[in-house]
């Protein structure tokens, strides 16, 4: 059987799960699967295979798109933004009836909660401080238990903040909107969408990947370093600064759940196990590409 005959399900496909499947195209049979009629006939319109899955509301004959030759299913649908379990994976679990070789599921790095900047690898136990990075817990626990009834090759990819072509809150800057000041905004970690994407196709082909992996460019610095590059890269003016103690009576509580956790996520086992090679391990070359994007 050649790869070309192999199929790969995405589930989930957004602004990483179009550049996943464009990458896996070159050498697998691949269905994006989306939650409405009106994405699936968006993605059709510019070639892509699709198939149609809500998963908030589950209709009678439903099924999630298989093949005897399933190869992998890259699970990248977010979870519902209330309660402290995942029920759309719960869903597409109960309808997956064909183990792939493989299942990669994307999740969060903040399932580590705040380390104070501390580094923190794969053995650091979970400690999810939001409703958020539990779901993702659950989530993890979730795809563990299916996984092994089914002797099937697990992959759980924990993935800080995404940015690239179109992902960087250059309106947002432009308009003013502050940042907390350099010198006492805490550790965050991003990777840049291409080199998210060689992880996931690293996940799917390397055989001997399995288990937890920290995606991460590696870098130790804070959201305004980075914001503060991009202003200077993007040549507007850079954002202004307040204290924490200003940002906590300004901020939006999504905003300030972020900022309230500092943690070095490290990526180690990334580039040694997974065979990951990051296109942009320097921030400032991925914030020019994104750029020119």
């Amino acid at each position: 059987m050649t790869d070309a005959r192999r199929h790969i399900l995405i589930a989930g496909c957004g602004y990483v799960g179009r550049r996943l499947y464009a990458r896996l195209a070159e050498r697998f049979d691949v269905t994006a699967l989306v939650r409405t009629a009106h994405s699936a006939s968006m993605l059709a319109a510019e070639g892509f295979r699709t198939a149609t899955l809500d998963l908030d509301r589950i209709r009678a004959g439903a099924s999630v798109p298989e093949r005897l030759e399933q190869e992998s299913i890259v699970y990248l649908v977010p979870p519902p933004a209330f309660g402290e379990s995942d029920l759309r994976l719960d869903r597409f679990l109960q309808l997956a009836t064909v183990p792939p070789k493989s299942f990669v599921y994307v999740s969060t790095t903040g399932v580590y909660g705040d380390t104070g900047g501390a580094p923190v690898d794969e053995s650091a136990p979970v400690n999810p401080r939001t409703d958020r990075a539990r779901r993702r817990v659950t989530a993890e626990e979730m795809t563990r238990v299916w996984c092994t009834e089914r002797r099937v090759r697990r992959v759980v990819l924990r993935v800080p903040g995404i940015y690239g072509p179109g992902r960087l809150p250059l309106e947002r800057m432009r308009k003013g909107e502050a940042i907390v000041r350099e010198d006492e905004a805490g550790i965050s970690n991003r990777i840049h969408v291409d080199d998210l994407v060689s992880a996931c196709v690293a996940a799917i082909t390397n055989p001997e990947a399995r288990g937890v992996y920290n995606i991460s460019d590696g870098a130790a610095i804070s959201s305004s370093t980075f914001l503060l590059k991009v202003a200077e890269l993007a040549g507007i003016p850079p954002p202004p600064q307040v204290s924490m103690v200003e940002a906590q009576l300004t901020f939006t509580p999504d905003r300030l759940s972020f900022l309230s956790e500092s943690r070095h996520v490290l990526n180690e086992r990334m580039r040694k196990h997974l065979g990951v090679k990051l296109k942009y391990a320097d921030y400032a070359q991925g914030i020019r590409a994104s750029l020119e994007g």
